[in-house]
């Protein structure tokens, strides 16, 4: 069945979905604090080391191994994700969106949020909805956050870049 959403156990996030993801949160060498009162990120957003230590001011990074810890750090995103989303299928595009968003704003955030409650009660253009939302960075719309959520929200939704259904018969 094509068409059928799948229990979340069995997803991961798809390769161009990482691919995407890494798009937009951009590469750094150098660690920065991408908003006020954030924690250092460098790489493709990795708030971590290769070896698992926290970023730190100084630290450095080069692109293969950006997107290695990139890749380690959505797996453990996605294990966080998967507790808090439970036995609620998704399709793939739907699965990929919440993962991206996750990504950005942390699963701790993303677990305790309405749009988590609105997923776990199946409610999917809600959840898409919901997205919008979170374009805001220490009370401050950011642009960036909000071009970004627009992007999530399409692909949640299922739709193409300018708006298209590519859902291929999926329902």
């Amino acid at each position: 069945m094509a068409n059928a959403r799948i229990i979340v156990a069995s997803l991961t996030l798809s390769a161009s979905a990482l691919i995407g993801l890494a798009v937009s949160e951009g590469y750094t060498e150098r660690a920065v604090v991408p908003t006020k009162n954030d924690r250092p990120t460098h790489g493709f957003g990795s708030t971590f080391n290769a070896d698992g230590t926290p970023v730190k001011m100084g630290d450095k990074t080069d692109p293969v191994r950006a997107l290695i810890t990139l890749q380690a750090h959505v797996s453990k995103e996605e294990e966080r994700l998967r507790a808090c989303i439970g036995d609620t299928p998704l399709h793939q595009y739907e699965y990929d969106a919440v993962v991206s968003w996750a990504y950005n704003v942390g699963s701790g955030a993303a677990c305790s949020s309405t749009l988590m409650r609105k997923l776990r009660a199946r409610d999917y253009s809600g959840v898409c909805d919901e997205l919008l939302k979170w374009r805001f960075a220490s009370g401050r719309e950011l642009r960036g956050l909000a071009i970004r959520r627009a992007e999530e929200r399409r692909l949640c939704l299922g739709l193409s870049a300018s708006g298209n259904n590519a859902k291929r018969g999926q329902q």
